[in-house]
């Protein structure tokens, strides 16, 4: 089986998420996608949160319970940090063949997170365009230091057959935005 993790906030879900998993989907040729829900990131500020429960059921409503599933498995397996996580999911599926999702502008944050380089070399990821992070994610230190493990994006396919290694995945992008959310709601309460 293979199976993209796309994991975030979902601050709120929204179309834009579900883009990236159908994409995925698609030009990867995996059998599901797992929208992994943090129960909290260690970069993002707790203010402005949404409740975990409340960001997991409105995932869920972006789902569709067969092939893009909602999940609350970080919360269930107690990790905080990605690269627990993801050494974890391994562990627990050893059958199953992860592929690691994120937009451009996780790459431009990667050097932040906690053994980075180490999720590179045992979880094969990849990179989807986002609006106003491509250039600089794909000129950025994550990239540049990765660069040898950089692969064609024709070769997208068999990531999932990979013990390491990545791909920019040019692809049309969704301009959602969780900010442009939770902004525009703020605006509508103020109003």
């Amino acid at each position: 089986m293979r199976v993209g993790l796309l994991g975030g906030s979902f601050n709120p879900a929204h179309e834009g998420h579900r883009h990236i998993a159908e994409l995925a989907l698609a030009r990867l040729r995996l059998d599901q996608v797992w929208l992994m829900v943090s129960p909290g990131n260690p970069l993002k500020p707790v203010a402005g949160m949404a409740p975990f429960a409340e960001r997991l059921k409105g995932t869920g409503a972006i789902s569709d319970r067969r092939r893009v599933i909602a999940t609350a498995i970080e919360a269930a397996l107690g990790t905080r940090y990605t690269a627990d996580t993801l050494h974890l999911l391994r562990r627990l599926f050893p059958r199953v063949r992860f592929v690691w999702i994120m937009g451009a502008d996780i790459l431009t944050q990667l050097p932040r997170w906690r053994r980075w380089r180490e999720i590179a070399r045992v979880m094969p990821f990849v990179v989807l365009p986002r609006p106003g992070y491509t250039l600089s994610a794909l000129a950025g230190n994550a990239s540049r230091s990765l660069r040898h493990g950089r692969r064609p994006a024709h070769e997208a396919p068999v990531l999932s057959r990979s013990r390491s290694g990545w791909v920019f995945l040019p692809t049309p992008q969704n301009t959602t935005s969780a900010t442009a959310i939770r902004d525009a709601r703020k605006q509508g309460a103020v109003s």
